[in-house]
């Protein structure tokens, strides 16, 4: 499907069910332009959901691709996917849907913008200006009240998204994520620097966090455990094998197939090699464990020039083949937090949810979703509810703040 409308001026619209192999350039060079600039919404990434059969109607993801124009040149742009479920998106509206079916209304279909199977909190309307990301929003909520939808929901923003959807009277929702600093904290007379080394960062801990991690990380070292971390063109087609089933066991484990198929990987591996990092444990010379990050650099950036340095990393996915105590830590955050600190990454986030990455460094940030429903009483009553909600997630992060991981003084 594609199609064109007028709208206020002075942009067109242009909404496809195929995001345009001819658009990718332009529309990383919009994204590159924003200010949380994630690897999860360049354009090879959004295709590869979709042509890999990972994000697509069979599985509950239809999507549509909304792009504001002017004179030919691309103002603004999102992905919008049409649901019939809340599944692998991680900001839960269960209740929500709930509510409506003791109504007798449907909640299904909806319409999510955001990035499937990934709380990874960035920009989702990619705008040049403040004016074309209000104008782009205000375009979704008409076009979904125009298609009778239930709602609207923007999930894991950034700031300026947060922004345009108060302009836009959307409704916020707040959660809490842990992420990790590539800081040393300032003392007397000190900056704040980064990190040299691991030691260095046991050395801002207090001492029995410093303690716990060096039992952790013995005991993997102690069963015979090592690790391989290969970045980009050193990852295999034999690595990205392993890798897939120890990503598949762990889905198997919960009892549920996983999101994303191998054919993704295999278009990760084709089309953004850069963006990630594996890391392979081995024990008696076999794989026996892996996990994967993203890192945020592009190939590209807006002004043309070349990133030195990936500056975010991401926590993705892990799994193991073998049980052995302690490795789960060892691969998603001691083993990603010594890359990081010796490529120079400004910053770890660990994922959703886990007051345990607390005792590792992650801090506890909060993320934000935008909400519109159509039926007016149900909205009065979600704006009700998530005012309180926001009052507990404030309280929530104070408490977590008075835990400080860190070494005083």
């Amino acid at each position: 499907m594609h199609s064109s409308a007028p709208l206020t001026a002075p942009y067109d619209l242009r909404v496809s069910d195929a995001l345009p192999a001819a658009d990718a350039a332009a529309w990383d060079a919009l994204l590159q332009a924003q200010s949380q600039p994630t690897p999860f919404m360049r354009h090879a990434y959004l295709a590869a959901l979709q042509a890999s059969g990972s994000a697509v109607p069979a599985t509950g993801w239809t999507p549509l691709w909304f792009t504001l124009w002017q004179g030919g040149a691309l103002h603004a742009a999102c992905v919008l996917y049409l649901k019939p479920h809340s599944r692998g998106e991680y900001v839960f509206d269960w209740a929500w849907a709930d509510a409506y079916a003791r109504h007798g209304l449907p909640y299904y279909p909806k319409a999510v913008v955001a990035v499937p199977f990934t709380p990874v909190p960035g920009t989702r309307l990619l705008a040049r200006d403040a004016a074309a990301r209000l104008a782009l929003l205000r375009t979704l909520v008409d076009w979904c009240d125009a298609q009778a939808l239930s709602s609207l929901h923007l999930l894991f923003t950034a700031p300026e998204d947060v922004q345009a959807a108060r302009e836009a009277g959307l409704m916020l929702r707040h959660g809490v994520q842990f992420h990790w600093n590539n800081a040393a904290p300032p003392s007397a007379g000190t900056a704040e620097r980064p990190l040299r080394d691991f030691d260095d960062f046991l050395a801002t801990l207090s001492h029995d966090k410093r303690k716990k991690i060096r039992q952790e990380r013995r005991r993997v070292a102690d069963a015979g455990v090592h690790f391989r971390a290969l970045r980009g063109a050193e990852i295999t087609a034999r690595d990205w094998d392993f890798f897939y089933r120890c990503y598949e066991r762990t889905y198997a484990e919960h009892g549920n197939p996983p999101y994303l198929t191998r054919d993704f990987f295999t278009r990760m591996a084709t089309h953004m090699p850069e963006a990630w990092v594996l890391f392979v444990a081995e024990r008696g010379g076999r794989p026996i464990a892996s996990s994967l990050i993203a890192v945020s650099a592009c190939p590209v950036s807006a002004a043309g020039s070349k990133h030195p340095q990936p500056l975010v990393a991401y926590g993705r996915y892990w799994g193991a083949l073998e049980r052995v105590d302690c490795l789960h830590f060892e691969a998603c955050y001691y083993q990603p937090l010594a890359w990081c600190i010796a490529h120079g990454v400004q910053r770890f986030e660990g994922g959703a949810q886990g007051e345990h990455k607390m005792a590792r460094a992650l801090l506890p940030v909060q993320t934000t979703s935008a909400h519109w429903l159509a039926h007016p009483a149900f909205a009065e009553a979600v704006d009700r509810f998530l005012e309180r909600e926001s009052e507990g997630v404030a309280h929530y992060l104070d408490e977590l703040h008075t835990r400080s991981p860190f070494r005083q003084g």
